[in-house]
Parts: C-alpha cells; structure tokens; sequence
C-alpha cells in the first residue's frame, strides 16, 4: 500500500522538477534574446553614430579645403577696327583667331608672340583662303586672311599701356585700310611676327572679339 503511494509522489516530483528546469531555460533563452536585441540595437546606434560622425567631417573637411578665389580685372586699353569688305572667308579666319587670342594671358616679365599664340592657319583648323599682301604689295588669296587686321589692331591696343615694349612689328608691303599709316603690324607664320614684352610687375589678359562688323581688343590688369 505505501509503495503505491510512494511512486506517484516521486514521479510528481521528477516532473515538477523537469518544469522548472525548463521553465528557467526558457527564461534564460528569454533573457539571453532580450540582452542580444539590445546589444545588436546598441551596434546598430554606433554604427549609425559612426556614419554620421564621419559624414559631418568629411563635410567640415570638404568645406574647410574649398576657396573662392576671386580675380579683379582693370581695364588698360582698348581698340577696335571696322571691317570694310564683305567676305566671309576673311570673317571666318578673323573668328577663328579672335577666339584663339580671346582671354591669353602675358605674365609679367614674359614676350608675347602673335604668331606663336595663334598658330598656323591650316585649312584642318577651319582657316579658309581671303585677301593679304605678299612682300611685292600684290594682293593674293591665303590661308588665314585677315589675321593682320586683329594683329594690327592687337598692336595700336599695346601702345597705350605703359611698360608693354615692341620687340618685333613689320609695316605691310602696302598701306592697309583699317589703321593709320604707320600703324599696323602684318605677321605671317615663320616669316614676319608681332612681339611684345610685358615689363609691368602684373599680368596682362587679353580679350579679342569680332562683334557687329567689328574687331575689338581690350588688355587688362589681373
């Protein structure tokens, strides 16, 4: 009769005890998920503070790297001539070279040379066949017709700037239309060119333009 009884006590006792374990595992495994959520939470708010905190000084630094720089220009001189004929392969040789010369710059202490600036006129760099003098007077057809008008009128510009010193300028076999005589300034690539020098302690720009039939020099301070 006792064993009856004793054996259904202690097999309540097994299982009560099993509960508990497992009862306790499952709050371990609770409590152990809790504090991994939490931890992997906390990585993750690092993470995003570390982001953060790198994007704003890549910010600061970008920001403390960038400069505007600002360069003030003072007018020196100016000339224009008028172009008198209607030619548009002289027009186009003007335009080319205009924009060759447009905004180059005669450091201070340097010569400037109209032919090595702009160059050959070839017919692969658009220059066309116009009207020019050769070294009898004769009026002939060449490549780059018209570039001793923008040299010419380079030359009368340079002439009100002090300090610019003519080294090398060459009158047209021929008197030209667009400058009074004696001032003009005919260059021919590997033969005749129009050099000055800068002798100012500032660089000089140059702007050239051909706008409404006309061509138009300015040098400026920078």
């Amino acid at each position: 009769m006792k064993k009856n009884i004793i054996f259904p006590i202690i097999t309540l006792f097994v299982l009560l005890l099993v509960g508990c374990n497992n009862n306790e595992e499952s709050n371990n495994n609770s409590s152990n998920s809790i504090e991994r959520l939490t931890f992997e939470n906390s990585n993750s708010t690092n993470n995003t503070q570390n982001i953060t905190k790198t994007l704003t000084e890549n910010q600061n630094t970008n920001s403390s790297n960038t400069t505007v720089q600002t360069t003030t220009e003072e007018e020196l001189a100016t000339f224009s001539t008028k172009l008198l004929t209607h030619d548009t392969k002289r027009e186009k040789n003007i335009e080319i070279t205009c924009s060759t010369l447009n905004e180059h710059i005669v450091k201070s202490g340097d010569t400037f040379s109209f032919t090595g600036t702009v160059g050959k006129a070839t017919s692969e760099r658009g220059y066309q066949k116009a009207d020019t003098f050769n070294a009898e007077g004769d009026t002939v057809k060449a490549l780059g017709g018209g570039n001793c008008q923008i040299s010419s009128t380079l030359y009368n510009a340079v002439l009100k700037v002090d300090n610019l010193e003519i080294v090398e300028r060459h009158e047209h076999s021929k008197k030209v239309y667009y400058v009074p005589e004696g001032k003009d300034a005919a260059v021919a690539y590997g033969s005749v060119d129009f050099k000055f020098k800068n002798n100012n302690n500032f660089d000089i720009k140059i702007y050239a333009e051909l706008k409404d039939r006309k061509i138009n020099i300015k040098l400026v301070k920078i």
